[in-house]
């Protein structure tokens, strides 16, 4: 009898931690839905000065939210090993839950429909005929085209082989820009997966992007419609000396 009792008992626990696990998980989706919206909400070419230190303090909030983040996705891969035996069905379910997860943080490589950008300096926008130095085309202009490709509902990116993720920069270090660290060159590589034909309309509609880049700045941005493309996951480091999670009483 009472060998009956502790199996019950165990039986309750393993499914209590199942349902608890797939409740945060829903959580942290919402998370990174809304970081998902956040970085479509700046479309200006330059970032006005005045704002530089909000932008910083936003940045801080996104690292802190990325550990914790980090965190509770190692935490769920330990109770998916404890939810063990007579749960097959309810692993599954946290696994995809988890590997969803790890798919909006960038951690995972991606493939899907979408489009192949190549931005760059239009040669005859050169009088002498060759292309412009590498600072005409500034950090701030593959920023808008970034946000740009998030309002048209892209739902991952890279530059260069760079995966963008919510704490990624991309900015001017010296005579090259750099994104997640890494220096790049033009020509400027933009991968997106999403509908190829609502990305590729976005930015081509009369009087937007494309054709405003190419008549202020002379910079052409050609746009490719692809069945499939794959984007590789985040290659960098996340290192956290500060920031901690939280936990909520």
């Amino acid at each position: 009898m009472k060998s009956k009792i502790e199996r019950s008992e165990r039986g309750f626990n393993l499914n209590k931690v199942f349902f608890l696990s797939i409740s945060f998980v829903a959580v942290l989706s919402g998370v990174l839905l809304g970081y998902q919206f956040r970085a479509t909400s700046a479309g200006n070419i330059v970032v006005p000065r005045d704002r530089e230190q909000e932008l910083a303090l936003e940045k801080k909030s996104l690292v802190e939210d990325l550990h914790e983040l980090q965190v509770e996705i190692s935490d769920l891969s330990v109770k998916l090993e404890q939810a063990g035996i007579g749960q097959s069905e309810a692993n599954e379910a946290m696994e995809r839950e988890l590997a969803r997860i790890r798919r909006f943080a960038g951690l995972a490589p991606v493939s899907g429909p979408g489009v192949e950008l190549v931005a760059q300096i239009r040669p005859e926008q050169d009088g002498s005929g060759t292309a412009y130095e590498l600072k005409d085309i500034a950090d701030q202009h593959l920023l808008t085209i970034v946000n740009e490709l998030n309002k048209a509902g892209a739902e991952a990116i890279a530059i260069n082989g760079q995966r963008i993720t919510p704490i990624s920069e991309i900015r001017l270090a010296g005579n090259h820009i750099n994104v997640n660290g890494t220096p790049i060159s033009p020509p400027y590589h933009i991968i997106a997966i999403g509908n190829a034909s609502a990305l590729k309309s976005r930015l081509e509609l009369k009087g937007g992007l494309a054709e405003s880049l190419l008549s202020n700045y002379g910079i052409s941005v050609e746009t490719q419609e692809k069945n499939e493309v794959v984007i590789p996951a985040f290659a960098g480091e996340l290192n956290f000396e500060y920031a901690k999670p939280v936990k909520e009483n």
